[in-house]
């Protein structure tokens, strides 16, 4: 659905230049939540601007929908444009207009009769559980209300792609969890593929089905969820289950990572029995990553690695994920 290819993008000139983008290439599945994460300043806006062109790269191409939209013409542009949607992070919201005329105005952009502006801005009003703000104005509203209007106005048009640009980054944990409940409504019952930029992690535990992490301009690693915490040494893995510091250790410390059905196997007393370890809990994260559990777990072995390569053996062969993180010095 959405495919870029080795995406280049510098802003200013000589010693000033950035390169906000350096070859960056994914590509978002139909029908998918796909996240973006990183630092300020990693080039995620200017990511996400690229893929309708707000942001022309300097070079690579955008392909939404079958359209490489780095090759059309600006009337060809304006028409693809009305097909992706946009939530923007401070909302955009047009003061002197109330809610139900700010869905609206993306109609008239469009050119849709007056009749059918409203009956779709209450239809989509609806959707987003603002029938009873119809009426109301931006000053009359929380965070949450006017961002749920932002996403009704993204969504007037009937795009087939919605992008978020840290839609969720100014409004509090709570209404930050109904925002993200109401885009994974919205891509299941409209089936619309969604590209968020984000820098919360628990933004793409929530409702990521893919993730991709953005450091200075580049891509350093992508993929499913599922796949990315079953990879070695992925850092997205560490990042989306956080263990804090590696302590100092007298033996050997590990850490297992797991999902499905084997986060609910008594792994470590298991261990424990069958070899005979005091086996130390350092820390332990579970979560649920699309609708199944996964996590990771740090245990120091008491002895060296070498000296604990049975039990590790014995881990690996029951399909978890064992890396050595510590050892005594």
């Amino acid at each position: 659905m959405i495919t870029l290819s080795n995406l280049t993008k510098t802003f200013g000139l000589g010693p000033g230049l950035v390169r906000a983008l350096d070859g960056v290439s994914l590509e978002v599945a139909e029908g998918e939540i796909f996240g973006v994460v990183g630092q300020s300043g990693a080039g995620k806006s200017t990511l996400i601007r690229s893929v309708n062109l707000l942001e022309r790269p300097d070079s690579g191409t955008v392909t939404v929908a079958g359209q490489e939209l780095t090759a059309v013409t600006d009337a060809q542009l304006r028409l693809a444009r009305r097909k992706i949607g946009m939530v923007f992070q401070h909302f955009n919201l047009l003061t002197s207009r109330s809610v139900r005329g700010n869905v609206e105005f993306a109609l008239e952009v469009v050119g849709l009769e007056r009749r059918e502006r409203r009956r779709r801005a209450d239809e989509i009003l609806d959707l987003v559980g603002l029938t009873d703000k119809a009426d109301a104005f931006a000053n009359q509203l929380s965070g949450g209300q006017k961002q749920r209007v932002g996403i009704a106005r993204a969504l007037a048009a009937e795009p087939s792609v919605l992008l978020s640009d840290e839609a969720t980054s100014a409004l509090d944990p709570e209404t930050t969890r109904s925002i993200l409940d109401l885009v994974r409504t919205i891509n299941r019952q409209l089936g619309l593929t969604v590209l968020l930029i984000t820098h919360e992690m628990d933004v793409v535990k929530t409702i990521c089905d893919s993730a991709a992490l953005l450091e200075r301009g580049r891509i350093v690693e992508q993929g499913p969820l599922v796949e990315l915490i079953s990879r070695p040494g992925s850092r997205l893995a560490r990042e989306l289950f956080p263990l804090g510091e590696l302590p100092e250790t007298t033996g050997t410390v590990i850490e297992i990572t797991f999902s499905g059905g084997s986060a609910d196997r008594p792994v470590i007393a298991q261990l424990a029995r069958t070899y005979g370890l005091d086996v130390s809990i350092l820390g332990a994260v579970i979560e649920t990553i699309g609708g199944t559990q996964a996590g990771r777990t740090r245990l120091e072995l008491p002895g060296t690695p070498e000296q604990n390569a049975a039990p590790i053996a014995d881990l690996r062969a029951q399909g978890l994920l064992v890396e050595i993180a510590g050892e005594a010095r």
